[in-house]
This record gives C-alpha cells, sequence and structure tokens, in this order.
C-alpha cells in the first residue's frame, strides 16, 4: 500500500472540497480544500470580511456552495450520491457518482450532527437554560424529554452552571449565556462542533470562563473547528492554525509554524496588527 493509499483511507472527520461561494458578483470563498481528522483543533484566522464566518456557514449547509461539496465523517452535506461505483474497477474521479439536493427535512437531519455555537447564543428566550439544552434531543427523537433533560443537567454541570437550570438567558450574563450555548451544541452528541467567534459578543472579563469550557472540549477528543481572533487561544489549544484572506488558504500549518513562523507576506502583516 502507497502512503497515498494509507492517507486516502484515513480517517477524515471533515472534508472541504473546492468550495466556492458568491453573494451576487462578490466571490467570499475562492477555492477551500481542507482536511480535519477525528479529534482535531482547527482555529480560522483571518481579518473581518475574508469568509471564516461563510465557511463555517457552509460547513454546516446554513450556506450553500455554488461548486464545491463538505463532507462530515464520510457523509456529504446537503447533498446525497448517485451511482457511487468506487471500488467496482471505475476510476476514483468517475466512480464517485452524481451529488444530488437532499431534502430540508434530510439536512436538517445532518445538521442535527454538527454543532454550532453562535457569536451571539441564539437561545430561546422563553425557555430556561435546562430546556434550552433539552429541546434538540427531543426535537429530533434521539432522546425522550426525561433523558433529554437528564443529559442537559450532565452537561450544564459540565461547563459549570448545574445550579442555573431554572434560569432563564435573560437572567444570566453573555459568558454564562454562550455556556448554555456550549452545553446545547454538545447535547446532540455531533461529530464536529463549530465556533463562530465564541468571545467576540462578550465584555472582555467574561472571555476566559468561555474559552476555559473550549479548552476542556479540546482536551477531550472532540473535532472541533473554531474561528477566533484570539491569537493566544489559538497558540495554546489549535492542532492546526488556518490563516485566511480573500476567501482563499493562504497558509496552514501547526501554531508554531503559522504563528510563530509565518511563511507568507499577507500572514505576517495580519499577525503583526493583531498581536
Amino acid at each position: 500500500m502507497t502512503i497515498t493509499d494509507t492517507l486516502e483511507t484515513a480517517p477524515v472527520a471533515l472534508e472541504i472540497s473546492g468550495v466556492h461561494k458568491w453573494y451576487g458578483a462578490h466571490r467570499v470563498l475562492d477555492g477551500i480544500d481542507l482536511t480535519i481528522r477525528p479529534g482535531e483543533v482547527t482555529v480560522i484566522l483571518g481579518p473581518s470580511g475574508s469568509g471564516k464566518s461563510t465557511l463555517l456557514r457552509v460547513i454546516n449547509h446554513l450556506e450553500k456552495p455554488e461548486i464545491g461539496h463538505v463532507s462530515v465523517n464520510g457523509e456529504p452535506i446537503g447533498v446525497k450520491r448517485q451511482g457511487d461505483r468506487r471500488g467496482m474497477g471505475v476510476p476514483p474521479a468517475e466512480g464517485r457518482g452524481r451529488l444530488k439536493e437532499l431534502s430540508e427535512r434530510a439536512i436538517l437531519a445532518q445538521r442535527s450532527r454538527i454543532g454550532f455555537v453562535f457569536q451571539n447564543f441564539n437561545l430561546f428566550p422563553h425557555l430556561t437554560v435546562l430546556d434550552n439544552v433539552a429541546a434538540a434531543p427531543v426535537a429530533t427523537g434521539k432522546l425522550g424529554k426525561p433523558q433529554a433533560q437528564a443529559l442537559a443537567k450532565e452537561l450544564l454541570e459540565r461547563v459549570g452552571l448545574g445550579e442555573r437550570v431554572g434560569a432563564y438567558p435573560r437572567q444570566l450574563s453573555g459568558g454564562q449565556q454562550q455556556r448554555v450555548a456550549i452545553a446545547r451544541a454538545l447535547a446532540l452528541r455531533p461529530g464536529v462542533i463549530l465556533f463562530d467567534e465564541p468571545t467576540s459578543a462578550l465584555d472582555p472579563e467574561l472571555v476566559g470562563e468561555v474559552l476555559a469550557v473550549i479548552k476542556d472540549l479540546a482536551t477531550s477528543g472532540t473535532t472541533l473547528v473554531i474561528v477566533t481572533h484570539e491569537i493566544g487561544f489559538a497558540r495554546e489549544i489549535a492542532d492546526r492554525v488556518v490563516f485566511i484572506d480573500g476567501g482563499r488558504i493562504v497558509e496552514q500549518g501547526p501554531p508554531s509554524e503559522v504563528l510563530d513562523k509565518p511563511q507568507h507576506e499577507r500572514t505576517r502583516d495580519f499577525l503583526s496588527k493583531v498581536l
């Protein structure tokens, strides 16, 4: 078996293949290719408007790419393959079959396997903390209400909010709300969790409590993709740092390389302004 064969058969948690995205005449993503292994923590950096948040939304199929596709644990997101004939003597490029758009119901089922933590929490204001976390497992039919509430209590304990299960979002600080949002993402036991600038809406004194929860996840073997401007945090927890500019991956590698010894002039320029 060749090295190439080994890489092709190694487990892949998330695969982004040739993704392009336009808004009108503006190209937001310009040919993104990225492969993430199970348990890997990937931090995405880049200037405002570089396409970072759009990339996360494409992974979750909240935005549909014009070209390319995304797969999570080998399953294409938002589409399905028809006529897959790989391993039948057909060249790989021809054997994968065609991609066909899934129904919205099927896409919603796929999204339940991809956790998403938004900038602005997106909690249900009329539900308690407990019910915010328990709602998704019940709605997707994965758990009955008693089991979902038991899981929610366990997860809220994990993020340090076990005593606030009966509170409503308005009664919590921003940092506490974001920790509830993380517990909610965990409730569906997703294969990958996406974080879209999870501390950008927080007062500076509340950032640390949210980062501490994410650090705990990073050491637990959960596959994480994190868009953030927290460079020190990226240096501490990332297995890989990906720098994006103009909708393209400019540079990627371990934090010790990308953050300390960047090879591309654009990366050096960006870091000189944020460090």
